[in-house]
């Protein structure tokens, strides 16, 4: 069965976690994704664990299913060369270098476009490559500060905090990911391609949505709120008899059958909590209010309950609890791969379901430089070469 992106060849000279993330994604959906790094292998999260599954590290395997690798020395002009021979016959370039490391080798947009007009080339960085900040390097955790995402995080008692996934970097490999493939469609009618500029920074702003919204309309700078919802109430966590669970109520009909679920029906009708612009107003008020009701019986018991009168909710799970749900274990969200290291390793499913051109497992996290050979060979050079070049430790 084809994939989306089968005819789409991918050289990917990205490393750690956004990069990586948005080569998966086009992986998964077909392409033929070539993992480029030094030899001996340059991509930091092989060395990142525990945990490690015989030597091979869980983090790297997170972000490098359906690729194949190969290494090559770009501080060498050889090395170099090797790079425009494979930019030649690729429809993208991806690499997160910091801003001016590609201009230094030649291997810029600039260059690369001269050999392969249709070449779509994108860099990922810190700070993007425009600004007072372009030549800083940008780290997740740093961008998250940095973008005020962590100043909305936490409540005050806990001060400021991150999220507990480095998810500016997913969300930057997803915007990437959005880009190539709108530049690939428009690729269709222009016969041209382009360069795209991506910034964890910009991606991290782009996701604060409404909170910006709402700082950009009113002026206001927003609190950190925990796990309460700045414009929806009650759309929090609630501590029931033996733990906290989340309601997300979202519309008035949704309160007034809460309220009746929790058997305080009047509730619903006072002035106070009527609308939702009241119930922000009274959140404390109203939170002690359900929490009271709440507290007489078990997680499980309202959750069940809930679900029969339709008001969204769900429990607070573990790892454990999630990788064993039902609904997970239902949407194929655990995959199995045998390697040739780790042996058989457990990966995270993906989310892309398509019904005619699924996305594939075909290939495990790849060990650096796995298929130099077969990759070299692919673009014209004789195993004399390829044999040279590895006593000069170029590949």
């Amino acid at each position: 069965m084809k994939g989306a992106l089968d005819d789409i060849k991918v050289l990917d000279l990205t490393r750690v976690l956004a990069g990586p993330y948005c080569t998966m994604i086009l992986a998964d959906l077909g392409a033929d994704v070539i993992k480029v790094e030094a030899p001996g292998g340059s991509d930091e999260t092989r060395s990142w664990g525990p945990p490690f599954q015989n030597g091979v590290s869980a983090y790297y395997l997170s972000a490098n299913r359906n690729k194949r690798s190969i290494t090559v020395n770009l501080k060498t002009e050889e090395g170099r060369e090797i790079i425009r021979k494979l930019a030649e016959e690729a429809d993208v370039l991806i690499h997160n270098f910091k801003t001016g490391s590609m201009e230094k080798w030649m291997l810029d947009y600039g260059n690369l476009k001269t050999i392969n007009p249709k070449l779509v080339y994108c860099s990922i960085t810190g700070f993007g490559e425009t600004g007072p900040y372009q030549h800083l390097p940008g780290y997740d955790y740093i961008i998250q500060g940095m973008s005020g995402l962590m100043s909305i995080t936490g409540n005050e008692e806990s001060g400021p905090l991150k999220i507990g996934v480095a998810m500016v970097d997913i969300l930057t490999g997803l915007y990437s990911a959005i880009s190539i493939e709108a530049a690939l469609y428009e690729r269709e009618k222009s016969g041209q391609g382009q360069k795209i500029d991506m910034s964890l920074l910009d991606t991290a702003v782009s996701s604060l949505a409404n909170v910006a919204s709402n700082f950009l309309i009113s002026g206001n700078v927003p609190q950190k709120l925990g796990n309460d919802h700045p414009n929806i109430v009650p759309y929090s966590t609630f501590k029931a008899m033996d733990g906290e669970m989340i309601i997300a109520v979202g519309n008035n009909r949704q309160f007034t059958s809460l309220c009746e679920v929790l058997g305080i029906s009047e509730i619903a009708k006072h002035d106070k909590f009527r609308t939702n612009e009241a119930r922000v107003e009274n959140r404390k008020e109203l939170t002690s209010i359900l929490e009271t009701q709440m507290q007489l019986h078990p997680v499980n018991y309202w959750i069940e309950l809930f679900f029969k009168n339709n008001i969204p909710c769900g429990p607070i799970q573990t790892m454990e609890q999630v990788f064993t749900h039902p609904q997970i274990i239902a949407r194929e969200m655990v995959v199995n791969t045998n390697h040739p290291e780790a042996g058989m390793v457990k990966l995270v499913g993906s989310p892309i379901k398509l019904s005619r051109t699924q996305v594939k497992m075909e290939r495990h996290p790849p060990i650096a430089g796995e298929h130099t050979e077969e990759i070299l060979r692919q673009v014209g050079f004789s195993p004399d070469e390829i044999t040279k070049m590895k006593n000069k430790k170029i590949v």
